[in-house]
This record gives C-alpha cells, structure tokens and sequence, in this order.
C-alpha cells in the first residue's frame, strides 16, 4: 500500500496546535495523553506494556514496523497504547525473517488508530516545551470535511479527563490471580499486578521464583494467605495519588517482615505509603538510554523508564527512608529503600534490557533479601507485624 492510498489523517493537541499525515492502522479516531519514547528499537515492546494505557505515544526514531512483529516480544496480551504517531510507517513488508505479521495488521486486528508522516521532531519539541496533554488522532473523515471535523474533534478533546487524578491501573490489572513459574521453585513471590510487564514475571521466574499474581484489588488477607517469602510491587499506569486503597494496602504490607520490591508506579506507590509526595511532571521519562546513578554503589546505569509521575525527593524529612538512585539527567529520584527492612523500590525498569543489563542485579538482591529473610524464619509460616517505618507518622 502506497502513502497516496491511505486516508489523510490528522492530530490535534489540547493547545489547538494541528498536526497533518496519513492513516495507520484502523481508521478511526482516538484519544489520550500525548507523549513521547525516545527508544531507537523495541517498539512492539512499547506498545504492549500496561503502564501506556491511556497515552497517545510518538516515537522519535524514523521507522516504525520496518522489523514487523512477534508475539513473544510483547509485554502483555494486547496493545495497550490509545494511539501512535510516528515518521515513516511499515505497512506491509518487514526485514526480520522472525516476524510473524506486520505492524499494520496487529494495529488493524487490535483496531488501533494512528498517524504516520507527522513531522517528529516538531511535535516533540513542542510536548518538551509546552509539557505532555491530551490530544486526539482520526483519519475518519472526508478530506473536504477537514475544518468542520477539526471543531468537532476539538469540543470531544474537551471532554477526556486529564491524566493527572486519574486511576488507571484497574483497567489493565487481572481480573483474577494467577501463576507463573513453577510451582517447584524455592521461592514464593506475590506479585500486585497494577499493570505488570510480561518480562518482569521472567525476570524473576529465571530466579527460582513461583508467582502468584494478584488483582488490584486484592485485600492484605488475600495476600498474606498465601504466605509469599517476598511481595513484588509491579508498574503500571495513571496518577498514584489516585490509588489510596493500594496506598493502605502497601502500608499494611510494610509492616510485616516480607521483603518487598517495587518498580515504576509500584516504586510511587511504596514511596506514598511511607509518607512522600507524588507530583506530575513536565513530559516524564520514556525511553530505553536514561542515565541513572547509584548512590550506595557511585556506578553510572543506563536504564530504561516509563513514567509521568515521579515521587519529591525526602530531602532529609523522613529518616528512615535513604535515597538510593537519582536521575543524572534532571536530578530526580529514581530509587529508594527504607533502613532496618527489607524493602526498596526504584522508578526504573530493570527488568528492560537497556544497558543492556546494567540494573538486572536488583532482582538478584531482592532474591538475597528472601533468603536472609528465611534464615529468620526458615519456615516462612510466621510473619511478624513490625512498626511502621521511620518518619511515616510526619505524613499527617
């Protein structure tokens, strides 16, 4: 299919900025909060993870769908952005003789809609000064019809929620538990799936880890029932400061003895519980070559991030709580662990290959927290409810 046979298609941003280009995938039109991944490769990958459910996602390199597309490759069951825009679009050949189906046909198949031949670069100077907002993508009209549908597609841009307040991990969390890994391993680890990545479930699976997965809404009973030697806080969408259930249940979970890791929003969410503050940033961090450093190590770690929210930095206010990870680009805080637990968080994916595996070792040290927590209590049958960390009662 040649770029004269598709249907014209245009992006229009909530500042009434309007971006022209053709139709991708199904047409349609579609909505959401525009950002963008700055990832040179790993597009399937994007597509599918969770935590972009609810965003219009533009890809800064120039060629999407070139290598096509495998369903081993993917981060979950379906694509979960709201809408692409991108440079150059591989309709229907691909280079990569692994490749199952084409870009194009999973975007039809799943009904995605989105926009090829959009001038990149501009857009995302314009997100990097303007900051992220909402926009809306459709190539469902008539060329002649392009002014009356611009004020039409403009008072229904109107009506979609901003990102910031909203809750959106229950629209990708599971519906109900289930298990991952094998039932053998050493290891019991409840996962909170609050929109968890396929490869965050391999990650630890290859550590002798068995996995039960459990709904957002799951209560601390549900959890502790199930005795896990470790509790793994997943990433996934949307505004913390929207979860206050998952907050209580977080810190419930805190004062146990079970060592507890979380990444991305899990990361937010453990910081929330312990009394912190969540903001909305500018246009966030999405990308796979974010430059992070180590504090207790001084290494430099080059990661890949996907986030709008990020946790203020304690400065001090809450002393049991130590800033493990900053970010080198913008200084904010990319990892945390509170002292005299077993307990620590970071607002990066490890479990990406960005570095390619410059941070893989924080599952490891999650797994060396499990069994120096066994060695405690070499049974796993009894949980001690501690007290609440160090600084939380100064969260009012």
């Amino acid at each position: 299919m040649k770029y004269s046979n598709r249907k014209k298609a245009v992006l229009l941003l909530q500042d009434g900025t309007v971006f022209y280009g053709y139709g991708i995938g199904k047409t349609g039109t579609s909505t959401g909060e525009i950002c963008f991944n700055t990832g040179m490769t790993g597009y399937q990958e994007i597509f599918t993870d969770p935590s972009y459910f609810g965003q219009i996602v533009v890809m800064t390199t120039s060629h999407i769908g070139n290598y096509g597309t495998n369903p081993e490759e993917t981060e979950s069951e379906s694509i979960k952005i709201s809408g692409l825009v991108c440079k150059k679009f591989t309709d229907v050949h691909y280079s990569r003789a692994s490749s199952k189906s084409s870009l194009q046909e999973v975007f039809e198949t799943e009904g995605l809609t989105g926009i090829s031949d959009v001038d990149t670069r501009a857009l995302v100077r314009h997100i990097r000064d303007k900051g992220a907002m909402n926009a809306i993508i459709s190539s469902a009209f008539e060329e002649q019809e392009i002014e009356a549908h611009l004020i039409h597609l403009n008072s229904v841009l109107k009506g979609i929620p901003s990102m910031n307040g909203l809750e959106l991990s229950s629209k990708v969390s599971t519906s109900k538990p289930y298990y991952f890994g094998k039932k053998e391993s050493l290891n019991k680890v409840a996962v909170l799936d609050l929109g968890v990545k396929k490869n965050i479930l391999r990650c630890l699976s290859e550590r002798d880890c068995y996995l039960k997965v459990f709904p957002l809404a799951s209560s601390f009973d549900e959890i502790i029932s199930w005795n896990p030697m470790g509790i793994m806080l997943s990433n996934g969408p949307g505004d913390p400061s929207a979860m206050p259930e998952t907050i209580q249940l977080i810190k419930e979970l805190l004062k146990t003895d079970i060592p507890v890791f979380g990444i991305c929003l899990g990361h937010q969410l453990l910081g929330a519980a312990c009394g912190l503050t969540t903001y909305k940033m500018h246009n966030g961090h999405r990308g796979v070559n974010h430059p992070v450093k180590n504090l207790l190590t001084g290494k430099g770690e080059i990661t890949s991030q996907n986030h709008g929210f990020c946790l203020k930095n304690p400065v001090g206010k809450f002393p049991g709580i130590e800033v493990t990870h900053v970010h080198l680009n913008d200084g904010t805080l990319a990892g945390l662990r509170i002292k005299n637990k077993k307990v620590f968080s970071v607002q990066f994916h490890p479990e990406s290959s960005a570095g390619p595996n410059d941070s893989r070792y924080l599952f490891d040290e999650f797994i060396e927290n499990i069994n120096s927590a066994k060695s405690v209590s070499p049974n796993g049958n009894e949980r001690k409810i501690l007290s609440p960390v160090d600084g939380e009662e100064d969260a009012g």
